[in-house]
């Protein structure tokens, strides 16, 4: 038989998109990445500081949960999980957070999925109608393309470095009335920074007083979706805490993403859960059901043996968080060195997650008029590859770029840290 050539564009591949598919932008972050690896293809020696992952061979799994996938595959743990996850997970996660965060919840508050990401798309589609109103702060990791997917209102609220790019209380407050949904992230992807116990508190009690007053206006409630999935991951002085700890009504309105991608180094083992009000859980389940975005079975029940098992976690977790921190510790002390040396850098000493923030204070020198432009000199005269904050949705030419820590090692600092003191010499010569 000839083989038969397809046409499958046609005159226009684009006409027949609905609205919603053909405004998507896609992910800025893995844009650049794609650039990154281009580069490295063609034999550029590059340090990538871009991808919130890791690197398998920096930060393995933990054994129990490699151990556990194996043993449960031969076990025949192949087929369709339950919607809203294999139940000895579901009740490994409440006894999680019963010993890790003294938080008691019940089992029907509980739904596993395939990492965090469809938890969160699902929460958007089960408590946001079109044209109603998310507030975020930036910058932030796609709540703006969470408002694009489901037809919300994106409120963007501007953060400064001197809050370490986090929101307030007082940020928040003008937008409570007009809400659906507040969506904060702490530790913080792309600032690697902590919102404080008393400002976790203030906006806590913020929400409760603005419910108060809607539950006698009949109103539809406020919601908070409180994406930690890092909250593992702290250091120094810097501490987690959750509203409901803040004020415990907030129970009734907090919609909570966990996971263990970021705390175990397994971005692609895909288990994430979702916490919150039966109500709001049991629509969220039936969302991912009807999508199959499920962890796969297998995973699932190598993460509740994981989960119960306390010294195995806490052991790894020291490793793994010593080593986070070796390296971030590493970059803060040598941009602190080019500060004090009187370079135009400077950053926010790590507090939480993989990330650190770093402004290279090149705009206005040299003929440097984006962060684009400081990237691609960056990536060009000292093969170091970052994401600058427009990525995240914060706005304004001002020098502002993550580092993730999880793909590169301490000898690749060491190494990349001279290149960039060069560059921003050079720069500024």
């Amino acid at each position: 038989m000839e083989e038969l050539h397809l046409d499958l564009e046609g005159p226009d591949p684009r006409r027949g998109l609905g609205s919603m598919a053909r405004g998507l932008v896609g992910s800025e972050i893995l844009k650049i990445a794609a650039e990154i690896r281009a580069a490295v293809t063609a034999g550029h020696q590059i340090t990538n500081f871009t991808v919130g992952d890791f690197s398998s061979k920096e930060f393995p799994i933990p054994d129990r949960l490699r151990e556990g996938i194996l043993k449960a595959l031969a076990a025949g743990e192949t087929n369709y999980p339950p919607s809203d996850g294999v139940l000895r997970l579901r009740e490994a996660v409440r006894e999680f957070w019963r010993r890790d965060l003294h938080l008691e919840v019940p089992l029907e508050s509980v739904v596993i999925a395939g990492g965090s990401r469809p938890v969160i798309y699902a929460a958007y589609r089960a408590l946001v109608e079109p044209g109603d109103t998310v507030v975020y702060p930036v910058p932030s990791w796609n709540n703006n393309h969470y408002c694009h997917l489901v037809g919300a209102r994106g409120v963007a609220v501007e953060t400064d470095p001197e809050h370490g790019f986090l929101p307030t209380a007082a940020s928040l407050q003008p937008h409570l009335r007009t809400a659906r949904m507040i969506a904060l992230n702490t530790p913080l992807n792309p600032a690697g920074t902590v919102l404080s116990v008393d400002e976790v508190r203030r906006i806590s009690e913020a929400v409760v007083a603005e419910n108060r007053r809607r539950d006698k206006a009949g109103e539809k409630p406020l919601y908070l979706l409180y994406d930690q999935v890092y909250w593992l991951l702290t250091f120094g002085n810097a501490r987690h805490d959750t509203p409901v700890h803040a004020a415990p009504e907030m129970a009734r309105y907090t919609v909570f993403v966990d996971g263990i991608s970021k705390a175990f180094a397994a971005t692609g083992v895909r288990v994430g859960w979702c916490v919150g009000p039966k109500a709001v859980i049991a629509a969220i389940r039936d969302i991912l059901g009807h999508v199959g975005a499920w962890a796969p079975r297998a995973e699932q029940v190598a993460t509740a043996e994981l989960l119960r098992d306390a010294p195995a976690m806490q052991a790894y977790l020291r490793e793994h968080k010593g080593r986070l921190q070796q390296r971030l510790d590493r970059l803060h002390a040598g941009f602190s060195r080019m500060a004090t040396a009187g370079l135009p850098v400077r950053d926010i000493p790590p507090q939480g997650a993989i990330y650190l923030s770093v402004q290279f204070d090149l705009i206005g020198r040299r003929g440097f008029e984006t962060n684009d432009q400081i990237r691609k000199y960056l990536l060009e005269e000292a093969g170091f590859a970052a994401v600058p904050f427009q990525a995240f949705g914060l706005h304004g030419e001002n020098g502002w770029f993550r580092l993730s820590v999880g793909a590169v090692s301490v000898p690749d600092i060491d190494e990349a840290l001279p290149r960039v003191e060069a560059a921003l010499r050079k720069a500024v010569s």
